[in-house]
């Protein structure tokens, strides 16, 4: 798995993925927003696993946190590591340095989709419960199983030859990488909720991180994000927890409490 992280992160595709796109940009801005709308206040010690070049790590420490990125790749690190306020390690998720009850909230945005075994992200999550405070956050991001549905179609992937990897992805979770992306697992809003539990959080809600607009920002290109990114992450809101609508998200975002 280390390998083929570090093959497919090679090109530094993390590092611009959150503002190459407007879907990406999107994303940052509602990821900002529920993050912080759960976060305890600064300076509050923030474990940022998987955090790979530090897009969040960077608001984070200039909000006044005490930010430690760990990413299983070292090129991400030595990025992160550079950045004001910010001190990263190289580390995999499943076994954390950090001590027990040492961190008041940990994200766990990237980690859970490359983790295709359900007894690895357990492990990944245990983990994150091991390193928090009695009452420490967590906030864990997973892809929804139901883009593979909406982003072929917008992206003109949509072909008969594509349709089996779409099938399997959106019946089991297990993304064979043949989307462009690499094998991963994909959830549904009720099995990341499941999975947080299990690990022995509690208090769990799951937000829809984009909303169902996502892909009409795409459409219409660059020169009209500002004119139409306030009606999205309006939509985006309004629809947050529907669980009618959650899944037109291309990211779920699950909260919960140690």
């Amino acid at each position: 798995m280390v390998d083929e992280l570090a093959d497919h992160y090679a090109s530094g595709h993390e590092a611009t993925r959150l503002i190459r796109s407007m879907h990406g940009q999107l994303e940052f801005l509602r990821t900002q927003e529920l993050v912080r709308r759960f976060l305890p206040s600064p300076p509050a010690r923030v474990l940022d696993v998987g955090g790979a070049t530090g897009i969040h790590a960077q608001w984070l420490a200039s909000d006044g946190y005490q930010v430690h990125v760990v990413d299983i790749v070292e090129r991400h690190v030595e990025s992160a590591a550079s950045l004001p306020g910010v001190t990263a390690e190289v580390g995999d998720a499943r076994k954390l340095a950090s001590p027990t009850d040492s961190i008041d909230t940990v994200l766990l945005l990237g980690p859970l989709y490359h983790l295709t075994e359900a007894h690895d992200r357990e492990l990944a999550l245990r983990e994150c419960l091991r390193v928090l405070r009695p009452g420490g956050v967590i906030f864990a991001a997973a892809i929804s199983r139901y883009l593979m549905v909406m982003d072929p179609g917008t992206s003109e992937q949509l072909t008969p030859e594509a349709f089996d990897s779409i099938r399997a992805t959106v019946t089991t979770g297990d993304c064979d990488g043949r989307s462009g992306f690499i094998s991963s697992h994909w959830h549904t809003a009720d099995e990341l909720r499941h999975e947080v539990q299990f690990s022995g959080f509690r208090d769990v809600e799951v937000f829809g991180i984009e909303g169902p607009a996502w892909a009409t920002l795409d459409a219409h290109g660059e020169e009209a994000f500002e004119e139409r990114r306030d009606a999205t992450l309006e939509c985006a809101r309004l629809v947050e927890q529907d669980p009618l609508l959650m899944h037109a998200s291309a990211h779920l975002l699950a909260v919960g409490v140690a």
